[in-house]
């Protein structure tokens, strides 16, 4: 145990705190929940940021850590799915989540056929990951029922901007794992 792991577990904890908050109601329940996400979205930004300058990255974190912001956005994507219950929020909700599972599949393989490296955290996913983050904090500050509906608006766009950096990420996977993929499929049969 390192400190970029207890990071990592400190966010996992923190989820199901964030869920319950977030389903309280309450004028200041948002508040509370978009600051318990954001502390989860900084301690993934940190937990790496660490484990590089302490040269502490590990195989238990590079596992770790994905499944833990899997949780985190999985979590908040699906709330504010059933309280916007449209299916303007739903689709690209499914393709976020969609992805993330695409994604850990593909690790998976990856590491099955001894390239876990040629699926690397990207840029451009650290980049989906950024804008996934402020998607989800706008749009749980300013419910459905709210009366900023501009800044709903906002929260909506960065969610479409969010689900298609994830879908350019999942291609930009896929393409580098072609090989691996193509060769495992050959085995098969």
């Amino acid at each position: 145990m390192n400190l970029p792991i207890l990071l990592t577990v400190v966010r996992m904890a923190i989820i199901p705190f964030f869920v319950v908050v977030y389903l309280i109601p309450g004028r200041w329940m948002p508040v509370i929940a978009a600051s318990l996400f954001a502390v989860a979205a900084f301690t993934d930004w940190l937990d790496g940021y660490l484990a590089r300058r302490l040269d502490q990255t590990t195989r238990f974190g590079a596992f770790l850590d994905p499944v833990a912001d899997k949780l985190m956005v999985v979590s908040a994507v699906l709330l504010l799915a059933v309280q916007h219950n449209n299916i303007y929020f739903t689709l690209p909700a499914l393709v976020i989540i969609g992805r993330e599972f695409v994604v850990a599949a593909l690790r998976e393989w990856m590491a099955e056929m001894n390239q876990r490296g040629v699926v690397a955290v990207s840029p451009l996913a650290r980049v989906k990951t950024g804008v996934q983050v402020a998607a989800v904090l706008v749009l749980v500050l300013f419910p459905p029922h709210s009366p900023y509906f501009s800044v709903i608006v906002l929260g909506y766009v960065l969610l479409y901007a969010a689900a298609g950096l994830t879908l350019v990420s999942m291609v930009a996977y896929l393409r580098k794992a072609w090989p691996a993929l193509r060769s495992g499929m050959v085995e098969a049969s």
